[in-house]
């Protein structure tokens, strides 16, 4: 597949008015199968890693995932992309959203139906280990949540009991006994489950617990869709978002500095 044809794909999945380029590099690489640079706005991908085009169109996707969250962030802050996190929940989710377009037009096929062994491997390990350890995990918070009022009844500290006798983490057991706490589907696995359960109306509980039992979307996916819906429930546009960050990081500038004048004037006292 040439670097053209490469990126005429990724036009058709998603248009962008900054231009880019595609270049495989002919090289193998044990550390990545390819990469972005920002201030120029080039993919690099190390073909000679990749055996399909199949594979090869996962990582140009992903690449380019990189540089249209680039564009879009280099709008409000320039620096974006050389001195920060760019594998965020906001760009796994967006490179989800890709690979899903890119399925739909033939571009890519994950294609774990077509391989026998595979395919009965992922019936039993979402059946006997994803939903079965989902249920446990409830039956767990019940037993948790019985263990809360056994404490109180025996005026028993229930975080030392949690600390000291069962050695749990006290997020931990939290996120167990309110998985227990609402009626979700433990056939999407606990992680999820505490996703779900994360979510105060039921009515979205509702929503997001099929997302995750339709299939086809990552937990990222799911998790920045939650992310956006609440924002708009708030009523918080991008630039309202950057105008109360902006806000804070002023507040946050000025209580350096009046510390900055103090530490001056007592080093001076010295």
């Amino acid at each position: 597949m040439t670097n053209e044809r490469i990126k005429e794909i990724l036009l058709d999945l998603e248009s962008c008015e900054i231009d880019f380029t595609v270049t495989q590099t002919g090289k193998e690489s044990k550390r990545v199968n390819g990469f972005y640079k920002p201030d120029t706005h080039e993919i690099f991908i190390h073909n000679l890693n990749l055996k399909t085009d199949n594979m090869l169109i996962y990582t140009a996707i992903h690449e380019y995932t990189h540089h249209l969250v680039t564009i879009e962030k280099q709008e409000n802050d320039p620096s974006y992309g050389r001195a920060c996190k760019v594998h965020t929940q906001e760009f796994w989710a967006r490179f989800g959203g890709l690979l899903k377009i890119a399925e739909e037009k033939g571009y890519y096929s994950i294609g774990w139906e077509n391989n026998a062994e595979l395919k009965e491997l992922t019936e039993d390990i979402k059946t006997n280990y994803l939903a079965k350890n989902g249920q446990l995990m409830q039956e767990f918070g019940k037993k948790l949540a019985r263990a809360f009022d056994l404490c109180r009844e025996a005026d028993i500290r229930y975080e030392d009991y949690i600390d000291r006798v069962l050695c749990l983490p006290r997020n931990t057991a939290k996120d167990i006994r309110k998985v227990a706490a609402i009626d979700v589907n433990p056939a999407i696995g606990f992680e999820n489950m505490k996703v779900v359960a994360s979510v105060k109306k039921k009515d979205d509980r509702a929503q997001i617990e099929q997302e995750f039992l339709q299939g086809g979307k990552s937990p990222s996916t799911v998790r920045e869709m939650m992310k956006q819906k609440s924002a708009e429930s708030r009523g918080q546009d991008p630039k309202t978002k950057l105008e109360k960050e902006k806000s804070r990081l002023e507040k946050t500038i000025a209580q350096l500095t009046q510390r900055l004048e103090y530490v001056e004037e007592s080093l001076a006292s010295l």
